[in-house]
């Protein structure tokens, strides 16, 4: 074997590395998983009267320190209510394949025929950001954060 082999059978090795290092940082590394009996597993809507918070059954949620949009929560909910604030352009990111009850397409699909309602959950949760949730007939409920154009003068970089 030539040192030519050997300089790309290296690179080639590095690359795979490198790809795979990448990977498992996406889908694993930064989530950890939401206590769902901790505070950060309260889940509120806003009507024009304030946020009322939701009971919910069946919470699953992650989240992570490494960006303010990757907070992601499924559960299901008594009632929301009727004066929840509508929340446009709603557009659910997606989660990580191993968090399967958080299905971005389907939401998003769900979300245009108009089988489920987007609405406000918290406005500025953290800047620029809002939580937004989508409401299903039968109680189902999916939240994750999304950026907003409330002051888009400022960028989304401060």
């Amino acid at each position: 074997m030539n040192w030519g082999k050997v300089a790309a059978l290296a690179l080639l090795g590095s690359t795979i590395a490198a790809g795979a290092g990448m990977w498992y940082a996406q889908e694993y590394l930064y989530y950890d998983p939401i206590d769902p009996n901790g505070p950060d597993a309260a889940i509120a809507v806003t009507t024009p009267a304030g946020e009322r918070p939701l009971t919910l059954t069946g919470f699953e949620g992650i989240d992570a320190d490494s960006s303010p949009l990757r907070w992601r929560a499924c559960a299901t909910v008594d009632a929301v209510p009727a004066d929840a604030l509508p929340f446009d352009d709603a557009t659910p990111l997606n989660a990580p394949g191993w968090f399967a009850c958080f299905d971005a397409a389907r939401i998003g699909g769900d979300l245009e025929s108009g089988a489920a309602r987007a609405v406000l959950s918290v406005s500025e949760i953290r800047p620029d950001v809002d939580r937004v949730l989508a409401v299903y007939p039968d109680g189902r409920v999916y939240g994750w954060h999304q950026y907003n154009d409330k002051t888009p003068e400022r960028g989304v970089m401060d």
